[in-house]
């Protein structure tokens, strides 16, 4: 019991002093994480949409497979990227395995089929309330998505913040893809696992209150975001 109390007050300390090696680990993870979450968005966002609003042959069984990889196993796609980026790899001429750049791709490919499933869901529950006011002014599904995106922007918040909740908990993927290296591709996940093995764990708990205090500012954010999408309407709009 001692030990535990020695080990949580040194680890408020390092927060408190800003402990360098902490302080560089927490960013590096914002970092990786902001990154995938946004490169995801990119991808996943109109993906999702077109998704609900467009018919095309094997429609039904895309969104299937949508909602089957949002329970990707970290590790399969951590392997997966690893080969892709290894030297014996279709794209290990570009030297990013073991780098930040390497956790982002993986952290991406991890997230993205979370946000396009939750999306078309969203897109899809909009298009159903507004489809005849937005077919009155000569709106097809497919031009209807910027502003159904735009309409569920509050919803589509809340998907981000679930999507970065996943990607700045994840550790299989990025420590097979970044190698947990010091000052390179250490972030919190990976860092806690292993000050935990070495023992230091004042350390490791000090950068699993900071993950703990990101994840209840990750709900809290969501909740909001939730509690604002009630008077956000599209028929406000077309009404004025």
């Amino acid at each position: 019991m001692n030990d535990f109390s020695n080990a949580f007050s040194t680890a408020l300390n390092l927060i408190v002093t800003w402990n360098p090696g902490l302080v560089e680990i927490v960013g590096l993870s914002l970092k990786v994480s902001l990154l995938g979450v946004g490169l995801a968005a990119l991808i996943g966002l109109p993906l999702g949409a077109a998704v609900a609003l467009v018919g095309f042959p094997g429609r039904r069984l895309v969104v299937i497979l949508l909602s089957a990889m949002m329970g990707l196993p970290p590790v399969v796609v951590g392997l997966v990227v690893y080969l892709l980026l290894s030297r014996s790899g279709p794209f290990g001429v570009l030297g990013l395995l073991f780098t930040p750049t390497a956790m982002i791709i993986a952290q991406c490919i991890l997230v993205t089929p979370i946000l396009a499933a939750l999306t078309r869901q969203v897109v899809e529950d909009l298009w159903r309330d507004y489809s005849e006011q937005l077919r009155s002014l000569g709106c097809s599904p497919a031009r209807a998505i910027p502003t159904l995106l735009w309409d569920g922007r509050f919803a589509l918040v809340t998907v981000l913040l679930a999507g970065f909740g996943r990607a700045s908990a994840e550790v299989g993927a990025v420590m097979i893809v970044g190698g947990n290296i010091e000052h390179v591709s250490r972030v919190m996940t990976t860092a806690i696992a292993l000050e935990t093995s070495r023992g230091d764990l004042a350390l490791a708990l000090g950068l699993g209150l900071v993950l703990m205090v990101l994840s209840l500012l990750i709900n809290a954010a969501a909740f909001l975001c939730r509690e604002m999408v009630g008077g956000k309407t599209l028929s406000r709009r077309l009404s004025t």
